[in-house]
């Protein structure tokens, strides 16, 4: 028995690395449909939609800007609407621009925090509505939530909203059946990262318990055990940096 025999996901912001992963393990793991998310990247969503229909379940790529409130809400009503019906939400789509906070702008600061922070709001409160008792909310947070990093001030705040967004959530719908949760990812390894931050991934690997990066698959692993059972927690995945101590 699968973990997720006939459910019906969602996962936005698919086309990249972690939604990728994400997507595919929901599938491995018996999802019945699979809705990937894009805003620009439809050529590798539809890959991994054929990758996905080879587990044999249905996968369909819609495609929407979700720093709009309407869109968040016209993409969770076609992903239930082409997937017959929706249990397993995973709000994944995010930018982590870096820039310095004495001289980021306020469209600079909403352009983040709307599409990390007021999307996983809208794409939440849109799904509550198609979703019945058992329904599974997952935001993709991060460890900056708590440990923000220097350039990454509008990331780290709107990262750490969506952790407590969730819990607020999950206090408000938990009455109706559904549950609401996040993951906090560490550095999450894609093609290129160790080519273009060599000194970055160095210092992560030296600092991590497990002496590696994290890989989309341990993100995913989380989602699945979320989407379970469990409600108004924060999954930490980031290989055992969390526990060193910072003095």
């Amino acid at each position: 028995m699968r973990l997720l025999e006939g459910q019906v996901a969602l996962v936005t912001g698919a086309g990249g690395g972690i939604g990728r992963g994400i997507a595919l393990r929901f599938a491995e793991q018996g999802a019945s449909a699979v809705a990937l998310h894009c805003r620009t990247a439809a050529s590798a969503a539809r890959e991994v939609a054929a990758r996905i229909e080879d587990f044999g379940a249905r996968a369909v790529v819609p495609e929407a800007d979700l720093r709009d409130e309407d869109a968040c809400h016209r993409l969770v009503r076609e992903a239930a609407e082409r997937g017959g019906g929706l249990t397993a939400p995973v709000n994944n789509a995010g930018v982590q621009p870096t820039r310095p906070l004495p001289g980021m702008t306020a469209a600079q600061w909403r352009d983040v925090v709307d599409t990390n922070l007021t999307s996983a709001f809208a794409c939440t409160q849109a799904a509550a509505e198609v979703m019945g008792p058992g329904g599974s909310v997952t935001h993709i947070a991060s460890i900056e939530a708590r440990q923000p990093a220097p350039e990454h001030a509008h990331y780290s705040a709107s990262k750490a909203a969506v952790v407590t967004h969730a819990r607020s959530a999950a206090l408000e719908y938990g009455p109706r059946g559904i549950r609401v949760n996040t993951v906090s990812p560490g550095l999450i390894d894609r093609e290129g990262l160790a080519q273009a931050w060599p000194e970055g991934v160095e210092r992560w690997r030296r600092k991590a318990p497990l002496g590696r990066l994290g890989c989309p698959e341990d993100v995913a692993d989380a989602c699945v055990f979320l989407a379970s059972w469990v409600t108004g927690h924060d999954l930490v995945v980031d290989g055992g940096v969390s526990a060193r101590p910072t003095w």
